[in-house]
Formats: C-alpha cells, sequence, structure tokens
C-alpha cells in the first residue's frame, strides 16, 4: 500500500528586518501548527534581541572609552626615553653605559641638573607632541573627535597620579633621597596607567601593572635606578607600542 505523500505549507514571518519560513505537514493539528509556529518565533526572536543588546552593548562601550591611542606613540616615546637615559647616564657618570653600581648623590646630579631638566623636557615634550600627532590622526581616521568627554576622562585620570608623583619627586631630591627618584616615577607612572585604563584600551592596565613593579624592583636595586626607569619607559614603551599596533591598527 502505498502512502499518501505528506504536503508542506509553509508560512513566512518578518522579524528585525529578517524573513523566515516556518513549514507544517499538512496533517498535523492546527493548534499544535500554532504552538510549533509561536515557539519557534518566539526562540528566533530572543536570539535577534540578545544579538541587538550585545550591538548596542558593544557601541557604548566604545563610545565611552578613548580608542585612538596609536601604538607608534608607544614605540617612538620609547625610543625617545632611551635616547634621553643615555644622554642622563653620561650627563651624571661620564660612561657610556648605564649600567652603574655606585649610588646617585645629590652632588652628581646638581651640578648637571639644568642639562637633566634640559633632557628630561625634552623627552617629555617630544613624547607628548608625538602622542598628539598620531592620536589626531587615527581619529580623523576613524571620523571621531580628538578631544570628547573620553579623552577627557584619560587626561584626568592620569593627571592626577603623575602630579601627585611629580611633586613627591621633587620632596625626594629636595630631601636628598636621589636614588629614589627614578623608582618613583616608575611607580606614580604605572599608577596613572593603571587609572586611566578604565576609559580607554584595557592593555594599558597591564602596562601599568609592569611599570609599577619595575619601580619597586629599582627601590630595591638603587644601584640600578637608570638602567631600571629606561628598561620601563624605554623597552615596555616600544613592546607595548608594537603589540598595540599589530593588534588594533594593522
Amino acid at each position: 500500500m502505498i502512502e499518501p505523500q505528506k504536503s508542506l505549507q509553509n508560512l513566512a514571518f518578518t522579524s528585525s528586518g529578517k524573513t523566515r519560513t516556518f513549514f507544517f505537514e499538512d496533517n498535523i493539528a492546527p493548534s499544535k501548527q500554532i504552538i510549533y509556529f509561536v515557539s519557534q518565533s518566539t526562540f528566533n526572536m530572543e536570539k535577534d534581541y540578545l544579538k541587538d543588546i550585545s550591538e548596542i552593548r558593544s557601541i557604548m562601550e566604545k563610545s565611552s572609552r578613548f580608542i585612538s591611542l596609536s601604538g607608534l606613540t608607544g614605540i617612538l616615546a620609547g625610543a625617545y626615553a632611551l635616547i634621553g637615559a643615555f644622554i642622563a647616564n653620561k650627563l651624571i657618570y661620564n660612561s657610556s653605559t648605564i649600567l652603574y653600581h655606585d649610588m646617585l648623590s645629590q652632588r652628581q646630579v646638581s651640578e648637571n641638573l639644568t642639562w637633566l631638566i634640559v633632557d628630561l623636557v625634552a623627552v617629555f615634550v617630544l613624547a607628548v607632541g608625538t602622542g598628539v600627532y598620531f592620536t589626531t590622526k587615527k581619529a580623523k581616521k576613524h571620523g571621531v573627535k580628538t578631544w570628547d568627554d573620553s579623552a577627557k576622562r584619560v587626561i584626568l585620570n592620569l593627571m592626577i597620579p603623575l602630579v601627585i608623583g611629580g611633586l613627591f619627586v621633587m620632596i625626594l631630591y629636595t630631601r636628598g633621597f636621589i636614588s629614589l627618584m627614578a623608582p618613583a616615577t616608575l611607580i606614580f607612572y604605572g599608577m596613572a596607567l593603571i587609572n586611566a585604563s578604565k576609559y580607554t584600551f584595557r592593555d594599558i592596565r597591564y602596562l601599568g601593572i609592569i611599570q609599577a613593579g619595575l619601580g619597586l624592583l629599582a627601590c630595591l636595586s638603587p644601584g640600578y635606578g637608570l638602567l631600571i626607569w629606561a628598561l620601563g619607559f624605554g623597552v615596555m614603551h616600544i613592546v607595548y607600542g608594537a603589540v598595540m599596533y599589530f593588534k588594533y591598527e594593522r
């Protein structure tokens, strides 16, 4: 005996701009067809809603975070720091290497204080100028504002620990604790990065933790303060910048 061929009915349903077609067998009771249709359509609508919520959340997170930082800024800032550390070493120790074992004295720093300040200011100005240039360029490329609320939050949270740290370093110098100046800059800079990471790339948090850790290490090895400073501000910035560039900009 030949079984009768089952025919299928279809029903189109549109949700979130997408049309879905459901097929039902003729021999299924209408009440069951309705239940099947409602359950399937509800399931697909829930999936669409979850996807929409996820997309909205992603957009809100991007709008509340400063994402115009460029990895090239970190690379060049690290290069400036290495050059600055080399010059500072030459000024203080008149040596071709920054691997030293003697403790810094206030006299050694005071004799070349003017040139050391010039060296530090030059590194800072070059790093900030490079950061502004590449940040502005990246913001224009992505069609976003350079100086928006997210940028203001990053700057504010970055500057608070930096200003406090700068004042603390000045106190260390006036009190004669010269060997702790380099470690203090690393520690407070690391804290500034951790504090600002809430409003920009999360990767900055890890750089901040490394910088603060190197600062603590430098406290335990005062004779290697300038070397560890160069490792933190120089090498780690270059590594961080390269990671950021290949992760977000390539």
